[in-house]
């Protein structure tokens, strides 16, 4: 795949002309180049040169004429594998692979080792239809400052007569045979070759990323030879930050000195420009993750900090959003006794990630969450885009409360069974929604503070409406709280009232903040949150830890809405609300299509 194709030539054009461009953009030398009438084709050394031309010159003008350019691929050899180009840098191997799969059945996923801030990656379809599918639905398509690059590149099986595409499913051996590339442009540790992959995750100050990356990428490239790492430095995610997150894949060794000699450029800056800060070193790890971290009553962080002599203090799990599920794990302390903690933290994180692979459990998920048992190991239909500190977020056709909102959980609720993507819907508004939230009522006061002043921030910082109902009556032991916003503020919302009651002592410090919510939902999907003999909500219960009550004997309101009623912690809550919410959604989505003169399944059918 080292052959280009340059069309839209004017007539005028050279080959001294095209040699000439390259040059000038500093891009590889051509080996080889035919020019024709109209069109040319562009012989480079290796892939990553051709990858690098096809990145630089899209878009761009020879003699006034935007030029077309892509590979050289035969059409009898443009079969069922495909190249996608400009993948964001900090877009996860999960989220790929469930996009993916939206289009077929995905064979084979090579890593492309290019010199491109964006990952490239090579993927092989069962059939060319699929491909073609593929192509034209990712093509172009645009989230953020991301566009994808899709090409079809030589598919050397193809046979010029038909053939029957899954015939060899068997013999898929034989086509994967070649030697995988040595790890891709963005954070796709994982892709198949390396599954288990775990990288260490850093933040540090964006003022030492300059000293970090170096004159023309020196220093960064010395790291990653010296430590046999691979180093993403997120330094376009969110511009202004007084932080970017750093992603390093290696063996946990290789991470370990890449950490220590990032943390040593950091120290020699910071004394070069007198900085006079604390530099900590600011691990970034999935809550699923940190609570076995610290340990039962903080015995495991304690005998850590005990160990290397070190502080380490971690974030507090109310400062997550939807979008970013990760805390900031702080370490302070001289140099060597940080990087000594991130061995031992490190280990920690690993063994907790391992136990949830071994027991089948999302690495990026909450604890308790059963892929099989809800069925998430089947595609996701979901765009991704660029979530905060690099981490992904999602956007789908239609109404998928996580999704919609940038959400790093959206593998674990999952989305509409067969979704399509689609464009017009990724940009819509995101849905206002209804949570009723019943606190203890001795905690009125302390919610609403001073003047309001406590009740009106947290609006503000969750972006939602917050309102205490009148009270039902002089004995009542709760009083209802009515939250109106996106998935996002419901989130940051719930989670800061339950903070905030357990920060002020209305439950025990060894008792767990469990509250009563209700959301309402349309009568004809209360029978489906129900389930055939209560199936579904048994499920439910069992796999969030919630308690759901759909009362069997209430008339529905004015808008033909019934309660359902989750009782259970913060998480427990938030993971029903989410599961119950997507259930409505897909029986919304068979309505309209039964009233739209599509038909509907007898499984689905009322």
């Amino acid at each position: 795949m080292n052959k280009l194709y340059v069309g839209n030539l004017s007539p005028s054009v050279t080959v001294e002309d095209l040699k000439e461009l390259l040059e000038k953009r500093k891009l590889p030398v051509a080996e080889q180049v035919f020019l024709k009438s109209g069109y040319a084709f562009v012989d480079f050394s290796d892939q990553n040169s051709a990858i690098q031309v096809l990145h630089a010159l899209d878009g761009a003008t020879v003699h006034g004429q935007v030029i077309v350019i892509d590979y050289s691929v035969p059409k009898n050899q443009r079969s069922r594998k495909i190249q996608i180009r400009n993948i964001p840098p900090h877009l996860q191997w999960e989220v790929l692979d469930g996009l993916l799969a939206q289009y077929g059945t995905v064979e084979n996923v090579e890593q492309v080792n290019t010199d491109t801030e964006t990952a490239v990656v090579n993927v092989t379809y069962a059939t060319k239809e699929e491909a073609k599918e593929a192509i034209e639905k990712l093509s172009e398509h645009q989230f953020e400052d991301y566009c994808f690059k899709v090409s079809y590149i030589m598919d050397l099986d193809a046979a010029p007569a038909a053939q029957t595409p899954r015939s060899r499913r068997g013999g898929r051996s034989s086509r994967d045979q070649g030697t995988p590339q040595p790890g891709p442009s963005g954070c796709y540790g994982g892709l198949r070759s390396r599954p288990q992959d775990f990288p260490l995750r850093m933040l540090v100050p964006t003022q030492f990323v300059g000293a970090i990356i170096g004159k023309e990428g020196l220093t960064i490239k010395n790291v990653t030879k010296q430590t046999q790492s691979k180093v993403d430095i997120h330094r376009k995610e969110n511009a202004g930050a007084a932080e970017k997150p750093i992603s390093i894949h290696s063996t946990p060794e290789g991470c370990s000195a890449a950490c220590r000699m990032i943390l040593e450029i950091m120290h020699k800056e910071a004394n070069e420009t007198k900085t006079t800060e604390d530099i900590p070193l600011k691990i970034l790890a999935h809550n699923c993750l940190v609570g076995r971290l610290i340990g039962k009553e903080g015995r495991n962080l304690k005998k850590i900090e005990e160990d290397t002599g070190t502080k380490i203090t971690i974030s507090p799990f109310i400062e997550m959003t939807p979008c970013d599920q990760e805390r900031t794990i702080t370490v302070r302390g001289p140099l060597d006794n940080c990087c000594h903690a991130e061995k031992e933290v490190g280990k920690k994180l690993r063994e907790a990630r391992e136990n949830d692979v071994a027991t089948n459990q999302h690495p990026h998920l909450m604890p308790g969450m059963n892929l099989n048992t809800l069925g998430f190991l089947s595609g996701m239909p979901m765009l991704p885009a660029a979530g905060p500190r690099g981490v992904p977020h999602m956007a789908t056709a239609g109404y998928n409360p996580f999704f919609s909102h940038h959400s790093h959980l959206s593998t674990m609720y999952g989305g509409p069974p067969g979704g399509v993507i689609s464009h017009q819907h990724s940009h819509q508004a995101p849905e206002q929604e209804v949570v009723y939230l019943f606190i203890p009522t001795q905690a009125v006061g302390a919610l609403i503070g001073k003047k309001g002043q406590h009740i009106k921030q947290l609006a503000h910082i969750a972006a939602a409406s917050i309102k205490i109902a009148p009270a039902e009556g002089p004995d009542m032991p709760t009083r209802k709280v009515i939250i109106t916003g996106t998935a996002e503020s419901q989130f940051k919302a719930q989670g800061q009232i339950y903070r905030k009651l357990k920060e002020d002592n209305f439950f025990s410090p060894k008792e767990e903040v469990k509250l009563e919510t209700h959301i309402k939902v349309p009568s004809s999907a209360a029978g489906r949150v129900i389930g055939k003999g209560g199936k579904t909500v048994t499920e439910l219960q069992n796999l969030t830890s919630a308690e759901v009550i759909v009362p069997r004997d209430q008339t529905p309101d004015e808008n033909d809405e019934v309660f359902v009623k989750i009782s259970g912690h913060f998480f427990a809550s938030q993971t029903a609300q989410r599961k119950i919410r997507e259930i409505v959604q897909q029986v919304r989505q068979q309505e309209q299509k039964h009233q739209s003169g599509g038909t509907v399944s007898p499984h689905h059918a009322k």
